[in-house]
């Protein structure tokens, strides 16, 4: 199979995945708005989160040059916003500005973050691994902003912060119905064979 073939399978089946919408500054100054749906955390201890430039992408180079970025949740409210800051805007222009979103400064590194979301991340940059025609940054998580309203009982609720993640081709998703469910300690599942059966329909 070819490789584009390959990557779209691969975008079609490794879903959904989680959108960072990565806000890094240009060692001109410039700040640079991009979703990337390649991200996940990386490490705990210390917190680590990591997103993927599929080349060079602008992200990558201002992050290499500057040494931080925020990592922004990107609420279903900002949709459209979302998508058109994955237009390729040349460097010394700022997807920001173009699509009215609205950056406000960080709290602890020099890239802003995007005001409407409800969370942030803010970085600097641990380093970067090339993979192929792909290089993964990992960042450092030097601080958190979490919208207020955005919490209940102590953390960030989903039902607040209504994430956008991408599927294939050009579909996006919402988080639709959310489930809840407990762990199941091996003591129990030991105590209690009939958790196992129902399981496997014995």
């Amino acid at each position: 199979m070819e490789t584009g073939a390959f990557y779209r399978v691969l975008n079609s089946v490794v879903v959904p995945r989680p959108i960072a919408w990565v806000v890094t500054r240009s060692a001109e100054g410039v700040h640079n708005l991009a979703p990337h749906s390649f991200y996940t955390v990386a490490c705990v201890d210390p917190p680590i989160v990591q997103f993927t430039s599929v080349g060079r992408k602008d992200s990558l180079v201002n992050a290499e040059a500057t040494g931080d970025f925020t990592v922004n949740l990107t609420p279903e409210s900002m949709f459209e916003q979302a998508n058109a800051t994955g237009t390729d805007f040349p460097p010394e222009e700022s997807e920001a500005e173009h699509t009215g979103v609205r950056l406000e400064p960080s709290e602890t590194v020099a890239a802003m973050r995007v005001a409407q979301s409800p969370v942030s991340l803010e970085c600097t940059l641990h380093s970067t691994l090339r993979l192929g025609d792909s290089t993964v940054v990992f960042g450092q998580v030097r601080h958190i902003a979490v919208h207020t309203a955005a919490v209940r009982d102590g953390r960030p609720r989903i039902e607040h912060l209504r994430p956008l993640a991408r599927l294939g081709g050009n579909e996006w998703a919402t988080i639709g119905e959310v489930k809840e469910i407990r762990r199941i300690p091996y003591a129990t599942w030991t105590e209690d064979p009939s958790i196992g059966e129902q399981l496997r329909g014995d």
